[in-house]
């Protein structure tokens, strides 16, 4: 395999047993626990200077902290998206200061390119021929895009209200669509049976690969960096599997770790009512979540009842001294359309969460007017401007 000279290799979170990237792609044997990839941090030399000098053209500017030389890497320069300064929108919330990442601008418009680049990277460097997964509907479109960038056959199982454009999307990047009835759950099952099916299929499933956060990192380092290394207050994820989190939460670690910031931002998860097992777990001091029994909100990217990697996302939010805050549908609805009139950027329902939690957060007092507050958009509002619209008939516009 071709990586980077501080990549040591993959480590279980759970058993702490360390394994050669090369051999063990996925899982940990010894466990079944979620693998994460490990570095030398010592051997990597970065500093403030070094990054500044560099094109900001893609996340593989930040190669030294990545797995795979950019060389290597299958990528259609991912990353590198606009932090937009949001000076009405502050003024509105009561805060200094509010930015939005705008991760809608990756290749297929949504952050998932991030950590697809990195898996399909990998799964090309295992000698793969085929890979699959179970998706909302951003990932896999990705996942289809990424697999036709690497020559390689994508198979995606979507649950039947997964949004029409990413369903068509799939295909269009050339890859095997399997609509199945239900929701996210009942497509995971499908997957699960397609996998068992197919020995020379491989998986690019979030936490089955241990490298789709690791893709979802470089949104925090661009963030800090575009703030010119001052760590905003808050970061606001709209959160339903938890790869954004748990990625922006081992960047906050890397970089302390490499002195390039003193402290982490406060991570803060946001999600809808109809669908909160993060939210309720973080309001009734758990560590571990319990799941959704009937899931049931309009943002389909975050019905997941049961995220795979839960604990991992309370860890992110206890370290950090974050929280988590879940709004109403049409709260959410609503805060995607405040933003795209008042700011001209365009959030899909899902990604919305993000900002209808920060206005939650200004309803409950929670900011005392000094604060620097990042909203991460991860998917560009035209992938469901039909849901948009119809909330805009609603109320007779």
């Amino acid at each position: 395999m071709e990586t980077t000279d501080a990549f040591v290799g993959l480590e279980c979170v759970d058993c702490a047993a360390t394994y050669d990237a090369a051999d063990e792609p996925h899982q940990c044997p010894a466990c079944g626990g979620m693998l994460d990839p490990s570095y030398d941090y010592d051997a990597i030399d970065l500093d403030r200077e070094t990054l500044e000098s560099r094109p900001f053209d893609s996340q593989w500017r930040y190669a030294e902290l990545l797995p795979f030389t950019r060389e290597s890497a299958v990528t259609s320069d991912e990353g590198a998206t606009a932090l937009v300064d949001c000076p009405n929108l502050a003024d509105e919330l009561g805060v200094e200061r509010l930015l939005i990442k705008d991760d809608g601008r990756n290749p297929t418009g949504s952050t998932a390119d991030r950590g697809q680049s990195l898996a399909l990277t990998a799964a090309s460097q295992h000698g793969a021929t085929d890979v699959v997964l179970a998706s909302t509907g951003n990932s896999g479109q990705s996942a289809a895009a990424y697999a036709g960038r690497a020559g390689l056959e994508s198979h995606t199982y979507v649950p039947s209200r997964s949004s029409f454009t990413n369903k068509a999307m799939v295909n269009v990047h050339g890859g095997e669509m399997n609509v199945v009835g239900g929701r996210f759950d009942d497509a995971v099952g499908a997957y699960e049976e397609g996998l068992a099916e197919h020995d020379n299929w491989y998986s690019v499933q979030s936490f089955v690969t241990p490298y789709r956060h690791e893709g979802a990192k470089t949104t925090l380092y661009e963030i800090i960096e575009g703030l010119e290394w001052s760590v905003p207050d808050i970061v606001a994820y709209p959160t339903g599997v938890g790869v954004g989190l748990v990625g922006a939460y081992k960047a906050a670690t890397e970089l302390q770790e490499l002195g390039l910031i003193d402290e982490s931002p406060a991570l803060y998860a946001t999600q809808a009512e109809g669908c909160a097992p993060i939210v309720d777990a973080f309001e009734n001091d758990r560590d571990v979540h319990e799941p959704v029994e009937t899931p049931d909100t309009i943002c389909g990217e975050l019905e997941i009842a049961d995220p795979p990697a839960g604990r991992r996302v309370l860890e992110a939010l206890s370290e950090t001294d974050g929280g988590a805050v879940a709004t109403e549908d049409r709260d959410i609805l609503e805060a995607a359309v405040q933003v795209a009139q008042h700011t001209g950027l365009e959030m899909a329902p899902s990604a919305a969460a993000a900002a209808s939690g920060v206005w939650e957060l200004a309803e409950r007092d929670a900011f005392d007017g000094d604060e620097t507050v990042v909203i991460v958009n991860t998917a560009s509002g035209n992938k469901e401007g039909d849901v948009l619209r119809s909330h805009l008939m609603s109320q007779g516009i």
